[in-house]
């Protein structure tokens, strides 16, 4: 008995190896793609007001994070940084500590490849999360770092609340309300209706 030619081949995909200095080159670009991405700083600074409402303040807050999340990014990366000035091996740690985790975990598109063989996005992270740790460890940064943090975290709050998200956004229902644009109509059957 014959069997068909579907049942007895099988497709194999294969990928092409990348090395470690690649992967980095490209974690770079996409870093570097990543912050010019931010919003224009006058823009960041301009048109603020008090919030009518809890519920409204709760809305600017959201919008303002989605549509400025670049700069208040670099903003909380300098004022942990900043936080941590007063010890120069304790800020060259952080530093190097962060461009491990944007440059191997957050901006990497290839899988790693370390000797020839592939190291699982898992591994990637353990491996960070312990770096991490004994970096904070035995630098004894932590209460510095979080101290910077907290502070940034409190000063992007404020600026999400009181920035007025009026003229940043065109929310498709807005747009439709406004004549703007129009809405989609049903899909015309190509058969008639029956």
């Amino acid at each position: 008995m014959q069997q068909s030619p579907s049942t007895t081949s099988s497709t194999t995909y294969t990928t092409i190896p990348i090395s470690g200095a690649d992967v980095i080159s490209r974690s770079f670009q996409n870093l570097s793609t990543f912050v010019t991405r931010h919003r224009s700083w006058p823009e960041f600074i301009s048109t603020f007001d008090r919030p009518d409402s809890l519920s409204d303040a709760g809305i600017r807050l959201r919008l303002n994070a989605k549509y400025f999340f670049v700069n208040y990014s670099i903003i909380i990366s300098i004022i942990a940084a900043a936080s941590l000035i007063g010890s120069p091996i304790s800020l060259v740690i952080f530093a190097l500590t962060s461009l491990l985790w944007l440059v191997l975990y957050f901006f990497r598109e290839d899988p790693m490849v370390v000797w020839g063989h592939h190291v699982s996005d898992w591994i990637v992270m353990l491996s960070l999360v312990i770096v991490t740790f004994l970096a904070v460890w035995f630098t004894g940064m932590v209460v510095n770092l979080m101290i910077g943090i907290g502070v940034a975290l409190l000063i992007l709050a404020v600026h999400g609340v009181l920035r007025n998200p009026e003229g940043l956004f065109l929310d498709e229902n807005d747009a439709v309300s406004t004549g703007l644009i129009r809405a989609r109509s049903a899909p015309i059957s190509q058969f008639g209706d029956f």
